[in-house]
């Protein structure tokens, strides 16, 4: 799998366009989604992990998640999930290279648990529920870190391995093009729209393609190719831009451009050469982006415009910015400052909110969620997932720097407007402990 030709890219890009359709089908979702798990399992075991079988079906199962729970036909909502635990899990007990575990992840993880025994929720609530659902993406996290800590990893393989996340992104455009109403029809307005997301949640389906726009910017970057053809690329890429402005949902939108902007900053710096050519990719992208912001803006009645300046429809200037999150934020951080020590227990800022205040909504910020239900405790947390990944990233060359940094950021920002609903962040952040070597040969070397 890691050496994948110009015709398989092709083909697999093909079949994954004609996917999005057949996954209109909740019954195929089912069958599909199924067999992923099943054939990644069975390949993972049978080739030991040799060539990090389980981070390439890991890497596929995070850009499909959404696609999944999009088509409405998962087994279970959270399958995408504890696939790839299962398969990051897998990985690092067969394969037979000896592999660096990081003891500060595995007390990551312990502190993660010492949350559990201050839970306290309403006796009509199910404990397990709320536990698996705050922790189950933080814990992803730490499995992801532990698996790819100075793990040495080719540029190729890295590039394989985001394309293998870009290729169910490619489904979900073609699925959002005919489950999504005529554009004309949708009446937007100051708000995300789930009408121009298939239907589903706007956050989640604006993360995704704004991971599919890093990634398709980073092939045209590097001269690499997706469907073959440098032009099918190109649209795709603006096509990506188009459906992830229509979902009104700002933040994986802003997330992946300075995802790109983090990544072009460190590309150019690691070697002179490279600044004319990013330049003209710069200038190109800037003359297509503009073009696109003015025709999306005048086909919504230029409510995109007002939904990124901060404006109702009305066109009258918004006093909160963040849609409800700055509330969300503030109530949890009154709760870390109530119960500084142990914090008020896994899952229970959610549960605190609505006997206060009044509001249902879980937690969208990870950072505030970490300090209001584990206290002193998820300050030390962040302080690990900062400090490790930054020490990592300064420790190594600019090439490197430009991947590591864009992954970390992704993190980052994601779970501060979607905290850690999908498995995207957590895995992202794995990456950005890594090792990445332009030697194909380095790859095989073990750090310990």
């Amino acid at each position: 799998m890691n050496n994948i030709s110009k015709n398989t890219r092709l083909v697999l890009s093909i079949f994954h366009l004609l996917l999005g359709v057949l996954l209109l089908s909740g019954i195929i979702t089912k069958v599909y989604s199924s067999l992923i798990v099943a054939f990644g399992i069975l390949f993972i075991i049978r080739d030991k992990n040799e060539n990090n079988q389980a981070m390439l079906w890991s890497a596929y199962m995070v850009g499909a998640e959404v696609l999944f729970r999009m088509s409405g036909g998962m087994f279970f909502h959270e399958l995408p999930k504890y696939s790839v635990l299962l398969f990051l899990i897998t990985g690092l007990l067969v394969e037979k290279k000896r592999h660096h575990i990081s003891v500060s992840y595995v007390v990551y993880i312990l502190l993660l648990l010492i949350g559990i025994a201050f839970v306290d929720i309403p006796f009509n609530e199910s404990i397990r529920k709320a536990i698996a659902f705050n922790l189950s993406g933080p814990i992803l996290l730490g499995v992801s870190a532990m698996y790819f800590y100075r793990r040495k990893l080719s540029l190729d393989s890295i590039l394989n391995l985001l394309f293998f996340m870009v290729l169910p992104i490619i489904s979900m455009l073609s699925l959002l093009y005919f489950k999504t109403p005529d554009i004309k029809n949708i009446a937007f307005g100051g708000a995300a729209s789930f009408e121009a997301s298939g239907g589903f949640g706007p956050n989640q389906v604006a993360t995704l393609l704004g991971v599919g726009i890093f990634i398709f910017a980073v092939h045209l970057f590097l001269k690499k190719r997706i469907f073959s053809l440098f032009f099918i690329d190109v649209v795709f890429f603006l096509y990506l831009i188009f459906r992830g402005l229509l979902t009104f949902s700002r933040g994986g939108m802003l997330t992946g451009f300075i995802a790109i902007a983090a990544f072009t900053f460190f590309y150019i710096n690691s070697t002179k050469e490279k600044f004319q050519n990013t330049l003209k990719y710069l200038g190109l992208i800037s003359l297509f982006g503009i073009a696109l912001w003015v025709y999306t803006s005048n086909i919504t009645g230029g409510m995109l415009t007002n939904r990124y300046t901060n404006k109702n429809a009305a066109g009258i200037t918004k006093k909160d910015i963040s849609t409800g999150r700055v509330t969300l934020f503030k109530s949890e951080l009154g709760e870390f400052f109530n119960n500084p020590f142990f914090g008020i227990g896994v899952g229970g800022s959610k549960f605190s909110r609505m006997e206060n205040l009044g509001i249902t909504a879980a937690s969208h910020n990870e950072i505030s969620r970490l300090l209001s239900e584990h206290g002193i405790i998820g300050v030390i947390i962040l302080f690990l997932l900062i400090l490790i990944p930054t020490r990592n990233i300064l420790s190594q060359p600019y090439l490197a720097r430009a991947f590591l940094s864009a992954f970390l950021l992704f993190w980052f920002l994601t779970i501060n407007h979607s905290a850690m609903r999908v498995a995207f962040p957590g895995f992202i952040y794995g990456l950005s402990v890594a090792i990445i070597t332009e030697n194909k040969k380095e790859e095989n070397e073990i750090l310990t």
